[in-house]
């Protein structure tokens, strides 16, 4: 599969994420051959765990599935832009590749902090932004407008 059929996975899981109340992100690691590591969705409402936003539960599921904590080589797709402790698990983890769909204005790590480019970092991640950025914006915007109702 490719970047956009992963990410299309994510948009599923993001709207489990919403059947269950929580904020829609989905996530999901795949390997350098291309393996599904471990999948998943925000959990915070759920876990009753301010850290189990979906990038952080598919980074602890894939590193007890490879029993490792370094996910070497591996891609992690997710349907929003990481915040600042989900890029700062993604260094600990050695994380090869990040795609995102859309960006976080609020609190991204990228579009508050610029956090990608910052060379302070002991490990450097690829980067990239999109695909399906409007439909993983919109679904937050549907969720949160539904929300205010």
């Amino acid at each position: 599969m490719n970047d956009l059929e992963w990410m299309k996975q994510t948009l599923l899981l993001a709207r489990q994420a919403q059947d269950f109340g929580e904020v829609p992100v989905g996530a999901l690691i795949v390997s350098e051959e291309k393996k599904l590591l471990a999948k998943g969705h925000n959990q915070m409402i759920l876990a009753c765990d301010p850290s189990a936003h979906a990038e952080i539960v598919v980074l602890r599921l894939a590193a007890k599935g490879i029993k490792n904590y370094r996910l070497l080589k591996s891609t992690l797709y997710v349907s929003l832009e990481p915040c600042v402790m989900c890029w700062g698990a993604m260094i600990q983890a050695r994380i090869k590749r990040l795609v995102y769909a859309c960006s976080d204005p609020k609190t991204g790590a990228f579009s508050v902090f610029n956090l990608q480019n910052d060379a302070h970092f002991n490990h450097a991640i690829e980067v990239v932004q999109g695909p399906l950025t409007v439909e993983a914006s919109q679904l937050l915007k549907d969720f949160f407008k539904e929300r205010r109702v």
